[in-house]
């Protein structure tokens, strides 16, 4: 029982308490300025957020999500400003050609695998490929995505990627490889 903890444990609990509580009002608070309320889970937002903290990287001022635990037809990539809080894009976003139809289910890390990965991974550079405009992805996590580079993991716009392509004789966005 309480009454059986010495007062120090009592007070470092308290103070334990007491941050918790704070840091979950702070998120709510991000959550709530970026307007992301009936467009992404908290809990998804939440995990990404403290995954997010706990990378060593220096520029810290943009967060995005992509939550494969939507199907593909809604706007499941979120590109979030956290230094001025706001929600920048919510878009339509493929996934790996093997990850699955509708919903991603199947990730991979290994090349050839046409499947996607998850993980945090950092911006690279960009370039005019046959896709047009595309952005490189490094990935951060040894195991998880770390082959991104090699398997040239990229973020590129693509003409089965849009609503239309998913109003018309398809019922699903095309997936990528």
């Amino acid at each position: 029982t309480s009454a059986n903890i010495p007062n120090d444990e009592k007070n470092t609990k308290n103070k334990i308490t007491v941050a918790v509580d704070y840091y979950e009002q702070q998120l709510h608070n991000l959550y709530t300025k970026c307007e992301l309320n009936d467009k992404l889970e908290f809990t998804v937002f939440k995990q990404a957020l403290a995954g997010y903290n706990s990378l060593e990287i220096s520029n810290k001022k943009i967060l995005s999500i992509i939550d494969f635990s939507k199907p593909s037809t809604e706007e499941r990539l979120f590109i979030i400003d956290l230094e001025n809080p706001k929600l920048l894009l919510q878009t339509l976003v493929a996934h790996g050609k093997n990850s699955g139809l509708m919903n991603a289910t199947r990730f991979s890390n290994r090349s050839g695998s046409r499947k996607s990965s998850l993980g945090f991974y950092r911006t690279g550079t960009t370039y005019v490929g046959r896709r047009g405009y595309s952005l490189k992805l490094e990935g951060l996590e040894k195991g998880i995505n770390d082959n991104a580079r090699r398997r040239g993991i990229v973020i590129h716009g693509a003409n089965y990627v849009n609503e239309k392509f998913v109003t018309g004789n398809n019922s699903m966005l095309g997936r990528s490889w």
